[in-house]
Parts: C-alpha cells; sequence; structure tokens
C-alpha cells in the first residue's frame, strides 16, 4: 500500500494526465515531417525524454506554489501541500527528470531539441509561474512554453525549426491555451484569490470580458485550420477536423459570452479539452490513412 501511495504522489507531482497531453502534441510534430521514416524506437526515446522533462516542470511548479497549493481547495491534497513528501525529495526527483530527459533528447536526437526543451521548462517554471501573482500577462508568457513541444518533436526529427511548417502546430496550439485557461481560471477563481494569483484578464469574476477573450481567440482557430493544409502538413480530413474542433471550441465560448455562468465556462473547459487531441489525431489520420 506504502508503494502503491508514492506512486500515486510522484503521478500527482508530475501532473500525469497533463504530462501525457503535451507530450502527445511533441510526438505528433515529429511524426507529422514530410517523408520521415518514423522508428519506433525514436518515438519512445522521445516519449520518455518529452515526459521527463514536463515531469520535471509541473513538479517544479508545485514544489514554488506549495504554500498557495495548501490553501486552495484543488490542490491541498497534493502530495507536497499534504507533507506527504518533503521539498527535498521533490528537489532531488525534478533534478534526476531534467537531467535526463534533456540528455536523451541530446543524445538520441539532436542539441536543438534538447536546448528547446530546457528553454520551455525554464520560461514554465521561472516565468510564467511567478507571473501567476503578479497579472494575467503569465496566461501569454505561459502560452510559449506550452505550445513548444510541437517545435520540440520537428526539431528532433530535422534539426531546424526554420519553415512554417515548423512553425504550424505551435501557432494552433498557442491561440488554443487562452480560451483553454481561462475558463480553468474562471472556475477555480475563488480558489486562486485565495492564493492571490491573477489568472483572469478581468479583475473579478464579473462581467463578460472574460468569456470575450474565449470568444476572440476560439474565434481565431477556425481560419488557422487552413494552416496545415497551407504548410503542406494535411489534407481535406485534418481540414475538417480542425474546422469542427474549432468551431465546437467557438459555439460553447459564444455560449459562455451569453450566459457568464461557472456551467457554460465548464463547457469552455471540457471543448478546449477536446479539441487538442482531436486535432492532433486527425493530422496523424490524414498523414498515415
Amino acid at each position: 500500500m506504502l508503494i502503491l501511495q508514492k506512486i500515486r504522489d510522484y503521478q500527482q507531482l508530475m501532473k500525469l494526465s497533463l504530462s501525457m497531453l503535451v507530450v502527445m502534441s511533441s510526438l505528433v510534430g515529429y511524426m507529422m515531417v514530410p517523408d520521415l521514416e518514423v522508428r519506433f524506437l525514436n518515438v519512445l526515446w522521445l516519449f520518455l525524454g518529452g515526459t521527463l522533462v514536463t515531469a520535471a516542470a509541473n513538479a517544479s511548479n508545485q514544489l514554488l506554489e506549495s504554500k498557495s497549493d495548501k490553501i486552495m481547495k484543488r490542490t491541498m491534497s497534493r502530495p507536497l501541500p499534504d507533507m506527504r513528501m518533503g521539498n527535498m525529495e521533490a528537489f532531488i526527483f525534478i533534478g534526476i527528470c531534467l537531467i535526463v530527459g534533456v540528455f536523451v533528447l541530446y543524445y538520441f536526437f539532436n542539441i536543438l531539441s534538447a536546448v528547446l526543451a530546457l528553454m520551455s521548462f525554464l520560461l514554465y517554471v521561472f516565468a510564467y509561474t511567478p507571473l501567476k501573482k503578479v497579472s494575467s500577462i503569465s496566461v501569454l508568457v505561459g502560452a510559449i512554453p506550452g505550445s513548444l513541444p510541437c517545435l520540440i518533436g520537428w526539431a528532433a526529427a530535422t534539426n531546424h525549426i526554420g519553415s512554417i511548417a515548423a512553425w504550424t502546430l505551435f501557432i494552433i496550439q498557442f491561440f488554443w491555451q487562452f480560451p483553454h485557461f481561462w475558463s480553468i481560471a474562471w472556475l477555480a477563481h475563488e480558489d486562486y484569490t485565495r492564493a492571490g494569483m491573477k489568472m483572469l484578464p478581468h479583475k473579478e469574476k464579473v462581467g463578460h470580458f472574460t468569456a470575450f477573450q474565449c470568444v476572440l481567440y476560439s474565434a481565431v482557430l477556425i481560419p488557422l485550420s487552413v494552416l496545415p493544409m497551407i504548410a503542406g502538413l494535411g489534407g481535406w480530413i485534418s481540414f475538417v477536423g480542425l474546422i469542427l474542433a474549432a468551431t465546437w471550441l467557438f459555439y460553447n465560448s459564444f455560449s459562455f459570452l451569453k450566459n457568464n455562468s461557472d456551467a457554460m465556462a465548464r463547457k469552455v473547459m471540457l471543448a478546449s479539452f477536446v479539441y487538442l487531441p482531436f486535432i492532433l489525431l486527425s493530422l496523424l489520420l490524414d498523414k498515415y490513412f
């Protein structure tokens, strides 16, 4: 039982489900490279390296915010605020994950993918995390490391990121993060406020400004749906998939604008959770089937 509890603690520390979504975008960025001979072992190494670096970032976020997490209802049961794990244990875990993860990307792929992964870690931990208590600009800053996994995957395959195709998934994932983050921030506003975090674009959970921002950024995703086709990364299957996912996210965001309620914000959040894996699978289906 103690071993199982410790495993669950590490899963919470690394935010396993979130890590898998991030790593999935990295794998798709790798596999979408035209004319690439995809090797199963390379996919496994990229999965391992990406998972370890992401785990280090998520664990660092919890280590730096352990006092805030203790205040918030949704996070107080995490291993650090609940004192099931000490700071030194978390620090050692972070160090091992970061060093091994960056090394895997460097050794099995190239220095560019390793540098991008390290940059993503540094931005997430030392820019996004502290900015959460300063201003909602943190969401903009956090959207950068949140979108870099796509470029990391592309760099791992090609050793360059100097093309429109390389930045296609980055751009789409960048704009997706705003309705995603702000719907979550709306639902967790009371918790965030208790912890001194300023996540909403509006100071308080009133008015329609937050919902309008969700509408604005989800609307941008609709024309961006054609970008993979322009960049030579997809055809009609992925285009239709991206259009459907973007329209569904926009519809829920617009419903949130009409009815500023937690129920509508939750629908935006759920639509955003569906959006990313749906479009990534659409792109893979388009290329390989």
